[in-house]
């Protein structure tokens, strides 16, 4: 299974497992995560834990992955699922919590930024390596980002593909709390008992509170991420971006399979 599933006593934990290739997002992770979220609902689930398994949270699309045959109806589809995560995550109507270690890059930094709270640990490494690849971000980003780190951090962020760490992430506001290396998830299991006991109701409105007043706009800013994924997807920069990852893997060996979106 590529996304592991447990729901203890309200509380649902939701393991991203492909930990040989650092969680790095195939389809079926993408749809493990779905119904993962989905199935927190139906459980009844007061909180969600979104983490990872082995050594990173997530390290983005497994370009190790051969290009997908598709055309640009079959591209529009696979964005479009990718961005149901986020649309499933602030549909959750309690909180979501990303615990986050390791590799949080392209898709994984995504699916940390779309959680309501991030719990890091010290040795978590952030960043949107899309443009460096030549492709663009989906998730919603174009618009949460500059949100929460402002727009001309948002514009860093995503030109220059820079990776930061936890104590950046947190000085931006990515990251509610950095904690030890390898204490995350008890972290995060802390933070996730605090908010079960918390009133549902109240704790749902607030969440949504403060969701609407953007809510409206991440889909107008997910349409477009749309537009721009597809584009990128067929254009030669992908190409070459593909050609240049699989030759510096090559030429290092130990390189992760882990960046790029779409």
């Amino acid at each position: 299974m590529t996304v592991d599933h447990q729901y203890e006593d309200g509380i649902a934990w939701l393991h991203l497992n492909r930990p040989h290739r650092l969680n790095a997002v195939v389809p079926d992770l993408t749809e493990a995560l779905i119904g993962g979220l989905r199935r927190a609902g139906e459980e009844g689930a007061a909180v969600v834990v979104v983490a990872g398994r082995g050594r990173a949270f997530c390290a983005g699309h497994d370009l190790r992955e051969p290009t997908p045959e598709e055309d640009l109806r079959g591209t529009r589809a696979r964005v479009e699922r990718l961005q149901d995560v986020t649309r499933e995550i602030r549909r959750f109507p309690g909180p979501v919590i990303a615990a986050v270690h390791g590799y949080a890059l392209g898709a994984g930094c995504e699916f940390a930024l779309a959680c309501d709270l991030v719990v890091a640990s010290e040795d978590a490494s952030f960043g949107f390596p899309e443009v460096g690849v030549g492709l663009s971000v989906t998730g919603g980003v174009s618009r949460l980002l500059p949100l929460v780190v402002g727009p001309m951090r948002a514009k860093e962020a995503l030109m220059l593909g820079e990776r930061f760490d936890a104590a950046t992430a947190s000085e931006l506001g990515l990251v509610n709390r950095v904690v030890p290396t390898g204490t995350h998830e008890d972290a995060a299991r802390e933070l996730a008992e605090r908010l079960r006991e918390r009133p549902r109701t109240a704790l749902s409105l607030a969440k949504r509170v403060l969701d609407s007043g953007m809510d409206h706009t991440v889909e107008q800013a997910m349409s477009v991420e749309l537009d721009h994924a597809v584009t990128t997807r067929f254009t030669a920069e992908a190409d070459t971006g593909r050609q240049e990852f699989a030759q510096r893997r090559a030429g290092t060996g130990s390189e992760p399979g882990r960046v790029g979106d779409e």
